[in-house]
């Protein structure tokens, strides 16, 4: 059943098993309690996928955030390894291609990503919105590594943005902070196909974005800005959500029909958190600083997974 956070904003599922055992003689429920405790034990000690890292360089020359990735420094910069399922492979791998790379200057972590989508649709246009409602990218940060205080941006096909701030865990009663915003934010996304459009095919969606650093900070949170060396904890996740079209020719979610209930959405991963969960910084890949640029990074592309 679904967990779900501040205005049902995150969809978390869990398995559950419910029945009435009143009926029971008092030894098989004693039991069942055994069993099912040495159950959760073997599921609890089972260990999350190893967290991916990334080595991220600088840029030979300015990065123009316009959605297309033109630049020499971004074709010099390695890709992630596919996105994987959230659960790690232990479930299907995603049947459309993702992938992301990264870059850093003294004011911007730059973000790229190329989503692979037959169908490419967005309605949701108002800063804010739950994002991940729709077919989204979103980038989850936490500078210090300590798994507070860290920082959530959701992206759809209209370069519509939801971001937020958690100071700590949902697990730890933490909520979410959905006023703050990434000041300076600049993002950008470039269509290979049409938008809301049934009657075709399309091929792909790509997202460029930078970060200021100073903008990863609240009242109480200053930034840390990034030094040769330094690491963070980072991770990509791509919503990608089952439809089905109207009559109107609109994309929607779409429906189990029994219960007329949303299926749940696909939740495809940089690096897999070995649950339905993204909110486990402490799963999230690691991101590693390096000062020098991606023109002379040639050697380390192999260390990035």
């Amino acid at each position: 059943m679904p967990f779900l956070t501040l205005k049902n904003y995150h969809s978390i599922r869990f398995q559950h098993i419910s029945g009435s055992y009143t009926s029971l003689p008092i030894r098989y429920l004693f039991l069942s309690l055994s069993i099912c405790l040495i159950a959760f034990g073997k599921i609890s000690a089972q260990a999350p996928p190893q967290p991916k890292s990334y080595i991220c360089f600088q840029p030979d020359k300015k990065i123009t955030i316009d959605g297309k990735l033109s630049e020499a420094s971004w074709k010099k910069a390695a890709w992630t390894t596919p996105f994987e399922d959230i659960e790690g492979d232990k479930k299907p791998k995603p049947t459309q291609l993702a992938r992301a790379k990264m870059l850093w200057d003294s004011d911007y972590l730059y973000i790229a990503a190329v989503i692979e989508e037959e169908h490419i649709w967005a309605y949701q246009d108002k800063k804010d919105q739950i994002v991940y409602l729709e077919n989204d990218f979103e980038v989850f940060i936490d500078p210090d590594g300590d798994t507070e205080n860290y920082y959530e941006l959701e992206i759809n096909a209209r370069n519509n943005i939801f971001d937020l701030f958690l100071p700590k865990t949902y697990k730890k009663g933490g909520k979410a902070q959905i006023k703050w915003d990434i000041a300076g934010l600049k993002s950008a996304v470039s269509i290979d196909g049409t938008i809301n459009n049934a009657a075709d095919r399309d091929k792909r969606w790509t997202v460029e974005i930078a970060i200021p650093f100073t903008s990863l900070s609240t009242e109480n949170v200053p930034a840390i800005i990034p030094q040769n060396g330094s690491q963070w904890r980072v991770n990509f996740s791509r919503v990608n959500w089952q439809h089905t079209v109207g009559t109107d020719g609109k994309y929607a979610r779409k429906r189990d029909p029994e219960t007329n209930r949303v299926i749940p959405e696909y939740n495809w991963v940089w690096s897999p958190q070995g649950i339905i969960n993204m909110h486990y910084p402490e799963f999230w890949g690691y991101l590693h600083f390096k000062a020098q640029p991606v023109s002379k990074s040639k050697g380390f592309e192999t260390l990035q997974n």
